[in-house]
């Protein structure tokens, strides 16, 4: 199973820097920034793609009409996320986290805002496993969502929110700040499936034929789901700090969807969890599989060598060169002490048997 190094070094460039020095922490990447705004109410609902040039015309969106969704594909362009956050009044600590794509899941209330980090997690067979920061910002009329690239991930909200069906489109943004954390929780659930059907190679793999390559993916599996667990853990205690809260920017009415995607973090950490269990459970399964094929191998080695201990023993009495041996002058003495050999190797066979050594 073809893995890629999970834990990997990103550039740091922020050592020494003031608070609040923009700069982006992340992998690098040559993608350009795009900016998709929607904006809806009960009755209207309207959608519209900015370059990375035009991020002057978002600055309307931060009073318009109705609820205003702007999603940000791409952080690493620091002068316009600059300008976006001149737009919205967003304080400099806030663009210096959204710009650093190594922070952990985190809620932080700066009164006329709300600032969430969340995680992303993203599972191929072959790619192996990787996270990707989405920072949210969720003011009085409008979300921001930033994005280290651009993805489909959203797609099915802004889907939702055409079809005018549903009614998100008649809440306000705090309902749509739900609906993307929901959609962040769900895609645990679809790589904890992904990665539960591998494990269930693995174990196979495992009771098969396992080799290095079955404990290499072992001990992937386990940096996995230590990565997993660095990821949920604070997103349970996010949106339990965004639902027990005391914010204006959440209704009550909102409330109630995230205790329910609240529960459904606990379940994620609880698969989390027996996923570790199992892993650390064929860990040892493999290693005392291992020590048993070495016993065995040990075994018949030793059982061979103690066979062939009395008959070496013989052999090098007759093989000694005196002149006066008796045996020596019987005509069948030669014949004689190979039976004697195969007496005392069938002997010591039966014998091994009867105390259950083989």
């Amino acid at each position: 199973m073809a893995r890629k190094k999970l834990l990997k070094k990103r550039p740091h460039r922020k050592i020494g820097a003031p608070p609040g020095t923009l700069v982006h922490v992340g992998e690098p990447s040559q993608e350009p920034i795009t900016f998709d705004v929607v904006t809806y109410d009960a009755e209207h609902f309207s959608e519209v793609t900015f370059g990375v040039r035009e991020v002057d015309r978002c600055c309307g969106f931060a009073k318009a009409r109705g609820v205003s969704w702007v999603n940000i594909n791409g952080i690493h362009a620091v002068e316009h996320i600059e300008t976006l956050g001149a737009c919205f009044g967003l304080h400099p600590l806030v663009l210096e986290d959204i710009l650093n794509s190594d922070h952990r899941p985190k809620l932080e209330d700066y009164g006329d805002y709300l600032f969430l980090v969340l995680k992303i997690p993203f599972y191929e067979k072959e790619g192996g496993f990787r996270v990707e920061q989405v920072s949210l910002i969720l003011g009085p009329t409008f979300v921001l969502s930033f994005q280290e690239k651009s993805g489909p991930i959203f797609d099915a909200v802004r889907d939702r929110l055409r079809s005018g069906k549903v009614r998100g489109r008649a809440m306000g943004p705090d309902y749509l700040a739900y609906a993307l954390i929901d959609v962040v929780v769900d895609r645990y659930f679809t790589t904890l499936e992904s990665i539960g059907d591998d494990i269930e190679d693995l174990e196979q793999e495992l009771f098969a034929v396992p080799g290095t390559n079955t404990l290499e993916s072992i001990h992937n599996f386990k940096r996995e789901m230590i990565q997993l667990r660095k990821s949920v853990w604070p997103l349970r205690e996010l949106i339990g700090s965004l639902q027990r809260g005391d914010s204006k920017l959440v209704d009550e009415t909102t409330r109630v969807f995230l205790r329910d995607v609240y529960d459904h973090t606990v379940q994620v950490v609880d698969t989390v969890e027996t996923f570790r269990d199992i892993i650390s459970g064929m860990l040892d399964l493999y290693l005392s599989g291992i020590s048993y094929r070495t016993n065995e191998v040990m075994k018949v080695l030793t059982i061979t060598a103690t066979i062939f201990i009395p008959l070496t023993f013989l052999a090098g009495i007759y093989g000694m060169n005196f002149e006066y041996m008796p045996e020596l002058a019987w005509h069948w003495a030669y014949f004689g002490l190979l039976g004697l050999m195969l007496i005392l190797a069938m002997g010591m066979l039966v014998f091994f048997r009867i105390k259950r050594w083989l």
